[in-house]
């Protein structure tokens, strides 16, 4: 009667688990993905594994990002990363450093292209997350730096996020005293828009 009993409550709970052909996400990019000025268990990583188990999928998310890293830093590790196993999915999101430190957008471009084709060598998906410029280092450069990502993205036919700090860039209550990195609150804003973008990739595989 237990062992009966137990088998169902084992198959009940393989049932909660949402079936998906991806399993392990890596993030990668720079210190708006790696958790910077925040204790571990804020980190990102962190915080959208919760949220996509909690809507019942067993997804593994891996940090690999780097704080300080621009596009050029992440094609130096690119190929390293893409050595970790059964990697299903890569959410690249790089570029802020390149536009603080006013980094032609050529090279930014060129940078993430090879990123790109790199990691669609190993037949990895990706989601490119992007970022906007302000008016900084004038308008041209704004309006140049701002149409990479969704040039890249329709180039290379990928799942576009076109601002990764949508709702959250430019709003005290969810960043740190830096006013750039987010809080603890902005991570969570921002993992529910990996959240949402993640879904949708897991949806159009079925």
């Amino acid at each position: 009667m237990i062992k009966t009993v137990l088998i169902k409550i084992t198959i009940l709970c393989l049932l909660c688990i949402k079936a998906s052909a991806v399993e392990k996400v890596v993030l990668f990019g720079d210190s708006l993905m790696a958790g910077y000025g925040l204790p571990a268990e804020q980190h990102l990583s962190v915080i959208l594994e919760e949220q996509l188990q909690a809507k019942g999928y067993k997804i593994q998310i891996i940090n690999g990002s780097v704080s300080g890293s621009t596009s050029a830093g992440g094609l130096n590790r690119i190929a390293w990363t893409l050595q970790e196993p059964g990697i299903d999915l890569l959410i690249i999101g790089l570029g802020a450093n390149d536009m603080l430190r006013g980094i032609n957008p050529k090279e930014t471009k060129s940078n993430l292209e090879k990123i790109i084709q790199q990691t669609q060598k190993k037949n990895i998906p990706i989601i490119l997350a992007g970022m906007v410029a302000p008016t900084t280092h004038g308008l041209a450069y704004k309006k140049e730096f701002d149409a990479i990502f969704p040039a890249l993205a329709k180039t290379y036919n990928l799942p576009l996020i076109p601002f990764l700090l949508e709702g959250v860039a430019m709003q005290p209550q969810y960043n740190q005293a830096d006013g750039i990195h987010p809080n603890v609150a902005g991570a969570k804003l921002v993992s529910s828009i990996l959240t949402k973008k993640i879904l949708q990739v897991i949806n159009t595989k079925k």
